[in-house]
Protein backbone atom coordinates (compact mmCIF):
# COMPACT_ATOMS: atom_id res chain seq x y z
CA UNK A 1 0.00 0.00 0.00
CA UNK A 2 1.05 3.60 -0.83
CA UNK A 3 -0.27 5.57 2.12
CA UNK A 4 1.07 8.30 2.77
CA UNK A 5 3.99 8.15 -0.27
CA UNK A 6 4.16 11.47 -1.80
CA UNK A 7 5.96 12.39 -5.13
CA UNK A 8 6.92 9.95 -8.43
CA UNK A 9 9.85 7.88 -8.64
CA UNK A 10 10.52 9.13 -12.41
CA UNK A 11 12.13 5.75 -13.22
CA UNK A 12 15.57 6.69 -11.36
CA UNK A 13 17.58 6.32 -8.36
CA UNK A 14 17.22 9.17 -5.39
CA UNK A 15 20.28 11.15 -6.40
CA UNK A 16 19.51 10.99 -9.81
CA UNK A 17 15.86 12.65 -9.53
CA UNK A 18 16.97 14.94 -6.92
CA UNK A 19 19.74 16.33 -9.17
CA UNK A 20 17.92 16.35 -12.46
CA UNK A 21 15.08 18.23 -10.29
CA UNK A 22 17.86 20.78 -8.95
CA UNK A 23 18.67 21.32 -12.22
CA UNK A 24 15.28 21.71 -13.96
CA UNK A 25 14.42 24.46 -10.82
CA UNK A 26 17.33 26.36 -11.81
CA UNK A 27 16.60 26.23 -15.32
CA UNK A 28 12.77 27.20 -15.12
CA UNK A 29 14.18 30.61 -12.68
CA UNK A 30 16.67 31.47 -15.53
CA UNK A 31 14.77 30.89 -18.60
CA UNK A 32 11.04 31.31 -17.36
CA UNK A 33 9.48 28.37 -19.33
CA UNK A 34 10.77 24.82 -20.06
CA UNK A 35 9.44 21.77 -21.51
CA UNK A 36 9.63 18.09 -19.97
CA UNK A 37 7.11 15.29 -19.81
CA UNK A 38 3.73 15.46 -17.97
CA UNK A 39 5.03 13.35 -14.62
CA UNK A 40 8.29 15.71 -14.63
CA UNK A 41 6.95 18.89 -15.08
CA UNK A 42 3.98 18.18 -12.56
CA UNK A 43 7.08 17.46 -9.79
CA UNK A 44 8.88 20.22 -10.80
CA UNK A 45 5.83 22.65 -9.78
CA UNK A 46 5.58 21.17 -6.26
CA UNK A 47 9.77 21.88 -5.89
CA UNK A 48 9.14 25.38 -7.84
CA UNK A 49 6.85 26.17 -5.75
CA UNK A 50 8.19 26.34 -2.56
CA UNK A 51 11.31 27.83 -4.00
CA UNK A 52 10.07 30.93 -5.26
CA UNK A 53 8.22 30.87 -1.83
CA UNK A 54 11.51 30.97 0.11
CA UNK A 55 12.22 33.79 -2.22
CA UNK A 56 9.28 36.15 -1.01
CA UNK A 57 10.50 35.58 2.10
CA UNK A 58 14.18 37.23 1.35
CA UNK A 59 15.77 36.49 4.73
CA UNK A 60 18.96 34.59 5.06
CA UNK A 61 17.57 31.95 6.32
CA UNK A 62 15.66 31.47 3.24
CA UNK A 63 18.41 32.53 0.63
CA UNK A 64 20.21 29.44 2.73
CA UNK A 65 17.33 26.64 2.48
CA UNK A 66 16.89 27.75 -1.17
CA UNK A 67 20.51 27.56 -1.79
CA UNK A 68 20.35 23.71 -0.99
CA UNK A 69 18.07 23.01 -4.35
CA UNK A 70 18.98 26.28 -6.41
CA UNK A 71 22.83 25.92 -6.84
CA UNK A 72 23.82 27.62 -9.83
CA UNK A 73 24.53 31.65 -8.34
CA UNK A 74 23.07 33.01 -11.42
CA UNK A 75 19.74 31.56 -11.01
CA UNK A 76 19.65 32.34 -7.20
CA UNK A 77 20.70 35.54 -7.37
CA UNK A 78 17.55 36.03 -9.98
CA UNK A 79 15.07 34.28 -7.10
CA UNK A 80 15.75 36.71 -4.77
CA UNK A 81 16.19 39.65 -6.92
CA UNK A 82 13.66 39.54 -9.10
CA UNK A 83 11.20 36.88 -8.15
CA UNK A 84 10.62 37.15 -5.09
CA UNK A 85 10.03 40.99 -5.36
CA UNK A 86 8.04 40.25 -8.48
CA UNK A 87 5.71 37.44 -6.36
CA UNK A 88 5.25 39.37 -2.98
CA UNK A 89 1.80 40.25 -3.08
CA UNK A 90 0.79 36.74 -4.59
CA UNK A 91 -0.61 33.75 -2.42
CA UNK A 92 0.91 31.17 -4.67
CA UNK A 93 0.39 29.44 -8.33
CA UNK A 94 2.95 30.69 -9.75
CA UNK A 95 3.70 28.26 -12.13
CA UNK A 96 1.43 27.37 -15.36
CA UNK A 97 1.39 24.16 -16.96
CA UNK A 98 0.67 23.33 -20.81
CA UNK A 99 0.06 20.12 -22.32
CA UNK A 100 1.79 20.20 -25.92
CA UNK A 101 1.16 16.91 -26.83
CA UNK A 102 2.76 13.80 -27.74
CA UNK A 103 6.89 13.03 -28.46
CA UNK A 104 7.30 11.94 -31.87
CA UNK A 105 10.24 9.27 -30.65
CA UNK A 106 8.12 7.60 -27.90
CA UNK A 107 5.16 9.31 -27.60
CA UNK A 108 5.43 10.51 -24.21
CA UNK A 109 3.11 13.34 -23.34
CA UNK A 110 4.57 16.58 -23.30
CA UNK A 111 4.16 19.95 -21.53
CA UNK A 112 5.55 23.04 -20.90
CA UNK A 113 5.94 25.03 -17.30
CA UNK A 114 6.46 28.41 -17.11
CA UNK A 115 6.63 31.51 -14.44
CA UNK A 116 2.83 32.98 -14.23
CA UNK A 117 3.76 35.77 -15.79
CA UNK A 118 6.79 34.81 -18.21
CA UNK A 119 7.69 36.72 -21.13
CA UNK A 120 9.68 35.82 -24.28
CA UNK A 121 13.22 36.85 -24.24
CA UNK A 122 13.36 37.37 -20.33
CA UNK A 123 17.01 34.89 -19.28
CA UNK A 124 18.98 35.81 -15.69
CA UNK A 125 21.89 38.13 -16.64
CA UNK A 126 25.38 36.93 -15.37
CA UNK A 127 27.59 38.64 -13.58
CA UNK A 128 31.44 38.02 -13.77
Amino acid sequence: MRHRKSGRKLSRPASQRRSMLRGMVSALITHGRIQSTDAKVKELRRIAERIITLGKRGDLAARRLAARTVQEEGALRKLFSDLGPRYKDRPGGYTRIHKIGDRLGDKAPLSVIELVDYEPGETAKTEK
